[in-house]
């Protein structure tokens, strides 16, 4: 008997070779569009998000074309909750999100799994670029980066529980851009040359400040902008439209260049330095998702992301917490930035991640946990 596999089709080329790789491997598919929020403006020329309504049409143009059984699920009321409000609330918080992480996590391995079981699907396949394995001696499976170092999506993937890896499936991982590209076009599919989406999709424009304030109805106050030792260098507009690295947009003359270095949201400031003041030698995480194992028992060495597109960093990683980690790099590393996620590997092979902390949570929880930072 075929086994079931529900595709999460996004209209993208990705997702339409992902679902003919798995029409080719034998198995009995459907295609599946997640309908996550209505936004006209997002169907204007020019945008690059993802979830368009011109999207949906694609992916069910491919479906067709494959034979395959199309669904669309509307899911706004998820989505709004588990992305789009923790959007709002990190950024209102002084962090920095990473929304796309929270939309796999609890939209496409989540609530698209549950769907597919309910249609009797074994699986979801994907058009991410990553590898799933099962590890032979544990039993546990294991999440790998795609063999396309410049495609490499499984940063954004380290969330996943056991559960959702042993029902997902990732046809492209062993796959180049180029090569997936190239099946589209022999195959006709009608977005064979279609861009990568690049935005934010439900912030098409990338002004996330004025969504977030037209979004929760809340005006972010002016306050001042100061140095490390809180003498006022000038106003800021208000905090939501900064992030630790910044340096472009501050509107402050000075001798060098000065870089958004933290926040005070007590006093309403936004902390400015030079370069120098960015580097960090540690930080913590917490919501941590560990994927080879449930707890660190020791410390270890591995490879540690702050931010998507960043190269790799060696590190010590120690777990301090039930939900809790310190990881210490060999070298201080630039704008580690609250909101962001920080994960883990070992050679090709992700360990886990979590959300980067605020210093001053960090000191909270370590202290509520009995931990010396």
């Amino acid at each position: 008997m075929q086994k079931k596999a529900m595709i999460a089709m996004s209209g993208g080329v990705d997702s339409s070779v992902a679902a003919y790789l798995m029409v080719q491997n034998g198995y009995d598919c459907a295609g599946a569009t997640l309908k996550l929020y209505d936004n006209p403006q997002c169907s204007f020329p020019g945008h690059r998000a993802c979830c368009t309504p011109s999207d949906t049409e694609d992916a069910r143009s491919v479906a067709a074309r494959l034979g395959m059984l199309y669904y669309v699920f509307p899911m706004h009321d998820e989505f709004r909750h588990s992305v789009i409000d923790k959007f709002a609330d990190t950024y209102l918080h002084g962090g920095t999100p990473n929304p796309c992480i929270d939309c796999n996590r609890f939209l496409k391995f989540s609530a698209l799994l549950d769907k597919a079981r309910e249609l009797g699907c074994e699986y979801i396949a994907s058009g991410h670029y990553a590898r799933r394995e099962q590890d032979p001696e544990t039993g546990r499976f294991i999440l790998k980066k795609g063999l396309d170092p410049t495609k490499d999506q499984s940063y954004v993937l380290y969330a996943m529980t056991q559960d959702q890896l042993a029902h997902t499936l990732f046809p492209l991982g062993g796959y180049t851009k180029k090569e997936i590209r190239h099946i589209a076009q022999e195959q006709g599919f009608i977005n064979a040359d279609k861009p990568d989406s690049q935005d934010i999709c439900f912030v098409p424009d990338g002004d996330y400040a004025s969504f977030i304030e037209q979004y929760t109805g809340q005006s972010s106050e002016p306050g001042d902008f100061v140095d490390k030792e809180g003498k006022v260098l000038g106003k800021h507009k208000g905090q939501i439209h900064y992030t630790i690295g910044q340096r472009r947009g501050l509107g402050i003359s000075a001798p060098e260049s000065l870089y958004v270095c933290g926040k005070s949201l007590d006093s309403n400031e936004v902390i400015l330095g030079g370069k120098q003041d960015l580097m960090s030698n540690y930080c913590y995480i917490n919501d941590i998702n560990l994927i080879p194992w449930d707890h660190l028992d020791a410390p270890i060495k591995c490879k540690v992301k702050t931010r998507y597109r960043q190269p790799e960093q060696p590190a010590t990683v120690e777990q301090i917490g039930e939900d809790l980690i310190k990881i210490t790099f060999d070298e201080p590393q630039r704008a580690v930035t609250p909101g962001q996620a920080a994960v883990l590997y070992d050679d090709d092979m992700v360990l886990g991640g979590g959300t980067i902390l605020p210093e001053g949570l960090a000191s909270t929880m370590t202290t509520s946990q009995g931990t010396n930072i």
